[in-house]
């Protein structure tokens, strides 16, 4: 156990017996506990294998690498469509936690096991994001925000698309693409 994370479990929550549950499992494991994110975090050397956070509705050990770690049990979700690596085994209950032990264990084995064959995930090129009609009617329309878009890094490039992409309507994905044109212009990332 490492004393910087015990905060993490001795804060108020719902969670918090769950928590106790996922850190025995973690640390029987062998792996080394740290504090990332705000999160305990079981590392192998310098690679992140899983991770305990909690939402309003579920606790959950993050896989790093989930999608490559054998799922014979259907127990990895994958958070959202553009999450590539990480999946997420989700527990609503201490007795879940516990009832399961044994194959909660198990999927971290294969983590480490991953970890060490030194496997990594596939991630999915720029080319493979569609690009939202709103923004290549700009692209096409001006050269020179072409030309810039084109320049940026490939991961500033899909954090755009993926930023444009996310609403539902036109409007907003057009109001999203005029207030990031400058900052495309500038060689400037959504974050940066």
């Amino acid at each position: 156990m490492n004393p910087k994370a015990d905060f993490f479990f001795s804060a108020e929550g719902q969670w918090q017996e769950a928590y106790s549950e996922l850190r025995k499992i973690a640390l029987d494991s062998q792996l080394q506990e740290e504090v990332k994110w705000g999160c305990p975090c079981y590392t192998l050397g310098d690679a992140n294998i899983v991770l305990i956070h909690g939402f309003k509705e579920y606790c959950a050990l993050l896989f790093f690498k989930g999608a490559l770690v054998p799922d014979a049990e259907g127990m990895l979700i994958q958070q959202t469509e553009n999450v590539q690596a990480a999946r997420q085994m989700r527990f609503t209950s201490v007795p879940e936690i516990v009832g399961k032990a044994a194959l909660i264990k198990t999927y971290i084995l294969q983590a480490i096991t991953v970890e060490k064959a030194g496997l990594k995930v596939a991630m999915k090129k720029t080319v493979d994001y569609a690009v939202p009609e709103e923004f290549a009617a700009q692209l096409k329309a001006d050269a020179n925000l072409n030309t810039a878009f084109e320049a940026l890094t490939p991961g500033r490039q899909r954090a755009y698309l993926y930023h444009f992409s996310q609403p539902k309507t036109t409007k907003t994905r057009a109001a999203r693409v005029q207030t990031a044109i400058p900052r495309i212009l500038d060689g400037k990332g959504l974050d940066d």
